[in-house]
């Protein structure tokens, strides 16, 4: 069976991390996000895969390829605007003579997950087979409703808070047959103008065509859309991971649990390091210095004296000045922390943190959580981040600064200092 992974999306609710790169190339654990889920699904059989792509389409095509360094092979198909994931799926139908299994592109999810479903369809040979994942918040999603024997009867997107009939969510991981192609045919097009694929299963079940659903486990799916879905995707990823010591780490540096140290990577002596972590080649983390659990330290990345990085991604290339604090934060490529860079992650009031996500406030549910930094953010000594605050890319924050809100990418902060003439 062949397999299709939609990743067409901008990702705009993951800005200012998506600004300079897709959603499906973010990485964690020294790999993109979008490479767990091809190394999942190679692991239940598949064996060819169909990427859609349009947002930063090349970059994922270089980052992949044929495939033949994840050990599959892969092609792609251009979705030419993002016109909705039924757009999406229809777009694959030259490619796809025999039933498919698709996956959205922006989850993780493991092997049981899709045999789940597989399983499903190949036993009853349904129109459409889908998983049904139990969710906190099912009015983020759309909600699923099934009889006894898991036909589904319902797919409500997003229903108001309250209102939700179950607390099953549509997982985003199908199989179809090729059916599926004449009803997105017939599907109309949203207020949005986008043809959107719970529709097109809607008109299934209206016209008495089974569509079945497999419940699997929430711990065997993560959905990261938001910019804190990251740190739990972090944790996801190296919770399941194969630790390994290639780096240098000195006498008097302390590894405590699952620790990944990539080749040539320097782990200074008095570093204290707990796992599972994740620091990748080229990075130089210490002296003296505390990197705690869910911790994704990316390629030549530099962490100074007397520095605390806990529950965090820090990508690429950043440096993390002395006597910093990064919690509970996403640090994109290149950045420059000056020295005392305090990321606070825990409000005063002790309430849950909330975040500006496509100009609406939310409420994201975390006690912890400090800042999303774009790429090339620089700061200066002493400079303060409240918690929740996103800076763009290409920002300068200087010295002293408090950040209390949203920063646009290429802007400047700065303390304004005045001076007046001392009278005797």
């Amino acid at each position: 069976m062949k397999a299709v992974v939609l990743a067409a999306g901008e990702g705009v609710r993951l800005s200012p991390i998506t600004a300079t790169r897709s959603k499906h190339l973010i990485r964690i654990g020294g790999k993109p996000l979008l490479e767990y889920s091809l190394q999942t699904l190679k692991s239940v059989g598949i064996s060819e895969v169909t990427i859609v792509v349009h947002y930063m389409k090349d970059t994922i095509k270089k980052q992949f390829g044929d495939g033949k360094n994840v050990g599959l092979k892969l092609d792609y198909v251009e979705q030419e605007a993002v016109l909705g994931t039924g757009n999406a799926v229809s777009i694959v139908e030259p490619y796809m003579k025999d039933d498919f299994l698709l996956v959205n592109g922006d989850i993780l999810f493991t092997p049981e997950a899709v045999k789940a479903v597989l399983n499903l369809h190949q036993e009853q040979k349904p129109a459409a087979s889908m998983a049904a994942v139990p969710v906190e918040r099912p009015e983020n999603y759309g909600v699923i409703q099934l009889d006894e024997n898991r036909h589904v009867k319902h797919i409500i997107e997003k229903p108001n808070r309250g209102k939700a009939p179950t607390n099953l969510a549509n997982a985003g991981i199908y199989v179809f047959s090729t059916e599926i192609f004449d009803k997105i045919r017939r599907t109309s097009a949203s207020a949005r103008g986008e043809v959107e694929l719970p529709d097109a299963l809607s008109l299934c079940i209206s016209e008495k065509k089974p569509v079945l659903a497999a419940e699997i486990p929430s711990a065997d799916w993560l959905e990261y859309g938001k910019p804190w879905d990251l740190l739990e995707a972090a944790r996801w990823i190296l919770s399941r991971a194969e630790h390994k010591v290639f780096g240098f780490v000195e006498d008097g540096a302390h590894l405590v649990g699952p620790v990944t140290v990539g080749e040539t990577a320097r782990i200074r002596s008095g570093a204290y390091i707990e796992g599972p972590s994740f620091v990748d080649a080229e990075s130089d983390v210490g002296p003296n210095c505390y990197v705690r659990p869910f911790t994704s330290i990316g390629a030549g990345v530099r962490i100074g004296n007397a520095c605390e990085v806990k529950n965090s991604i820090v990508m690429d290339g950043a440096h993390i000045g002395h006597l910093s604090y990064v919690g509970d934060s996403v640090v994109g490529e290149k950045c420059n922390f000056g020295a005392g860079t305090i990321i606070a992650n825990y409000r005063f009031d002790a309430g849950p943190v909330k975040m500006m996500v496509r100009d609406r406030v939310v409420d994201t549910g975390r006690k912890k959580l400090g800042a999303i930094f774009g790429d090339n953010v620089k700061t200066g000594i002493n400079s303060l981040f409240m918690p929740g605050v996103k800076i763009g890319n290409d920002s300068w924050i200087g010295p002293n600064f408090v950040v209390e809100r949203d920063v646009p990418p290429r802007s400047v902060m700065l303390l304004k200092q005045t001076c007046e003439k001392r009278t005797m």
